[in-house]
């Protein structure tokens, strides 16, 4: 099966069973074989690079990093939120619903180490939160959510999965935030993977999923706002 690029050097790459780690050929031996211009290598190479394909350094020249989905999402999804910061809800809607839909086949292959990162993760959070002063556990807040995706063989929900965490804290959400939702995500998390431990997966699914849905009322989100407009509404009336 041919799939027209529209890159002579994307096609190189696919055509020729390029590995990771391969060291290509100098940028002039490489034109000649692909019959472009070096000039038109160049702007191809910085494609390649853009999508993390491969890295061009003077010592060691151009060599093959592999596919990745992550590199190029990342970069067209920061764009957008650049643009209009509010694309961000619709990007969390989609990483919601992957990580459910994707929630057993992911738990299943983890392994006890995994279980055992994922408590020591809830420890730490626990420990900022109730330390003096507190700090936030956004670290252990992204690594708990890709850990328990990390042996899921599928590179394409994991560059989704990564880019949400990129545009998350583009967007300011691993800034302070009112210290009751910080306790009610990390009960959540805690009982999530509890319940993974124990083998209880229909139930740490339903936590996951009914836990995203706090962002919504976050303080400072939308839906919080609209909420408590509509609170002081009632108490006016």
């Amino acid at each position: 099966m041919t799939i027209e690029l529209n890159s002579e050097l994307l096609s190189y790459l696919a055509d020729n069973g390029c590995q990771r780690g391969d060291r290509l050929p100098t940028i002039p031996e490489l034109a000649q074989t692909l019959g472009i211009s070096s000039g038109k290598l160049r702007e191809q190479l910085e494609v390649a690079r853009e999508m993390g394909l491969v890295e061009v350094r003077p010592k060691t020249g151009i060599r093959l990093k592999g596919y990745d989905f992550f590199p190029m999402l990342r970069a067209n999804l920061l764009f957008g939120l650049a643009m209009d910061s509010s694309l961000f809800e619709q990007y969390s809607m989609l990483r919601n619903h992957v990580e459910a839909a994707f929630f057993h086949r992911a738990v299943a292959s983890l392994e006890p180490a995994d279980v055992q990162e994922l408590r020591a993760l809830v420890e730490q959070a626990w420990d900022k939160l109730q330390g003096a002063p507190v700090q936030i556990p956004h670290d252990e807040h992204r690594q708990l959510h890709l850990t328990i995706y990390k042996r899921l063989d599928n590179l394409y929900v994991q560059g989704l999965l990564k880019a949400y965490w990129e545009a998350y804290e583009a967007v300011g959400l691993d800034l302070y935030t009112d210290y009751s939702y910080l306790e009610q995500v990390w009960t959540y998390h805690q009982q999530m993977v509890e319940a993974i431990a124990a083998g209880e997966l229909d139930t740490a699914h339903h936590l996951l999923v009914e836990h995203t849905e706090l962002i919504h009322r976050r303080p400072g989100s939308n839906e919080h706002s609209a909420t408590a407009a509509q609170a002081v509404g009632a108490a006016r009336s």
